[in-house]
């Protein structure tokens, strides 16, 4: 299967998030949470880890200031509310969900050939201004940063010293097959008629 179409299948699934009630959420959650720990365990934590800052803010931001009934009924005023404790799991979720997806694809397909299958999916685009090869060098360099060990500081993009501004990048191109067509071209077809039915 061309790294392409999974990707694409991978932003389906992403997209397909943003429908889920509470319940298949959790599901979803819980079935992500046990994958990664089984396929890509150090990965994983170390992504996930990445994000706490913003998952912190996404439970203070949503459970704090949210109103509605207070969890805590003898604390009104320091508890958060019950409709924003949902709303702060719900958005949560979500992003956890996300990360965990990239954990798993990005432990299944090399960097080069993720970045080759982004620039495959937008290479269509291109007669429409999106620069499809600046795309592809800029992700490829954003995943190094998330996969290294150590991050590198702040002043380590703009110091003369770096790398990164003299490095040869290889990005691994492949061409989308018949059946790959065949597959994107009935998955958007799909996707439109649900995003009309969800309009109607």
């Amino acid at each position: 299967m061309h790294s392409g179409l999974l990707v694409f299948l991978w932003l389906l699934a992403v997209a397909s998030l943003q429908f889920f009630d509470l319940a298949a959420l959790t599901a979803v959650l819980v079935a992500s949470a046990i994958a990664t720990a089984c396929c890509a365990p150090v990965r994983g934590k170390r992504l996930v880890k990445r994000v706490r800052f913003i998952l912190i803010a996404i439970v203070i931001l949503f459970a704090g200031f949210t109103p509605g009934e207070a969890v805590f009924i003898d604390w009104p005023s320091i508890s958060p509310s019950r409709e924003g404790v949902v709303l702060a799991y719900e958005h949560a979720a979500r992003v956890v969900v996300v990360v965990l997806f990239v954990a798993l694809l990005m432990e299944y397909l090399p960097a080069t050939r993720l970045v080759g299958a982004l620039h495959a999916l937008l290479r269509p685009l291109h007669a429409l201004g999106v620069p499809a090869d600046r795309v592809a060098v800029r992700t490829l360099l954003v995943l190094r940063f998330v996969e290294a060990e150590k991050p590198p500081r702040w002043d380590h993009w703009i110091s003369d010293d770096s790398n990164d501004l003299h490095e040869a990048i290889a990005v691994e191109r492949q061409s989308f097959g018949p059946f790959d067509r065949v597959v994107i071209g009935v998955l958007v077809l799909f996707a439109c008629v649900l995003l009309w039915w969800g309009l109607k």
